[in-house]
C-alpha cells in the first residue's frame, strides 16, 4: 500500500516530519503528500479519481483536490499523532460533515452520537444503508516518499437499524470476520479487520 511522489517534490517536503511515531503531532503536511497519504485508504481502482479533503496553511478543512468518482478521502489530521486517513462513498458526506459542524460547535462523544442518531431517525440526516468507509491506520509514514509503515485497514458498511436477526451477523468482535456494531441503532454497521496489512 505505497504511493510515491514525483521526485521535483522530496526537496520541497524534506523539512515535513518523517513519521508519526515520536509522540508529536503530525503537522502540516503540503497537499501533495496530504493526497497522496489519504488515498491509500480506498481500493486501488478508485485512488486515481477521489476527492480528497485534507488542511491547507492555517489548518483550515478544506476540500484539497476535486474528484470524478463516488470515493471522499480524508487526510490525516496535523493536530493528532496517531496516524488515520479514510476513504467514503460520497453519500456518507452529509452525515460526516454534520459530525464536523457538531464538534465545531463543541458537541462531542455521545452527545454527537445522538445529535446525528436523532437527525436520521427524524430523515433530516441523510445516512444510506450499505454505504461503506475505509480506514487506515499505521505507525508512521515517511513524508518524502508517502511510504506509509505498517498500515491496519479497516472497513465500515453502514447499515441503519440492522440487527443480528436481519443481517446474520454477531454482535461480538471478530479479529477477521464481519460482525455488527450497534445493531438496532441508527448507527448500526458492519466492521470488518482484516489480518494487519490486508
Amino acid at each position: 500500500m505505497t504511493t510515491r511522489l514525483p521526485l521535483a517534490l522530496v526537496a520541497m517536503i524534506a523539512a515535513a516530519p518523517l513519521s508519526a511515531q515520536d509522540g508529536q503531532p503530525i503537522g502540516q503536511l503540503p497537499a501533495e503528500t496530504q493526497i497522496a497519504l489519504a488515498v491509500q485508504a480506498a481500493p486501488v481502482e478508485m485512488r486515481q479519481d477521489a476527492t480528497v479533503q485534507g488542511y491547507d496553511d492555517a489548518g483550515n478543512f478544506v476540500t484539497l483536490r476535486e474528484g470524478t468518482n463516488d470515493m471522499i478521502c480524508m487526510a490525516p489530521n496535523p493536530g493528532m499523532e496517531q496516524f488515520e486517513v479514510s476513504c467514503h462513498h460520497v453519500d456518507l458526506e452529509p452525515y460526516f460533515a454534520r459530525g464536523r459542524e457538531l464538534r465545531a460547535q463543541g458537541v462531542t462523544g455521545n452527545e454527537r452520537t445522538r445529535t446525528r442518531y436523532a437527525e436520521v431517525e427524524a430523515g433530516t440526516l441523510p445516512l444510506p444503508y450499505g454505504t461503506v468507509n475505509y480506514i487506515l491506520n499505521a505507525d508512521g509514514f515517511d513524508a518524502a516518499s508517502a511510504e506509509i509503515e505498517n498500515p491496519r485497514v479497516r472497513w465500515v458498511i453502514y447499515t441503519p437499524n440492522a440487527t443480528p436477526e436481519s443481517t446474520g451477523l454477531s454482535t461480538q468482535p471478530a479479529a477477521s470476520a464481519p460482525w455488527l456494531m450497534f445493531a438496532g441503532t441508527p448507527g448500526a454497521h458492519i466492521m470488518i479487520t482484516p489480518p494487519s496489512g490486508g
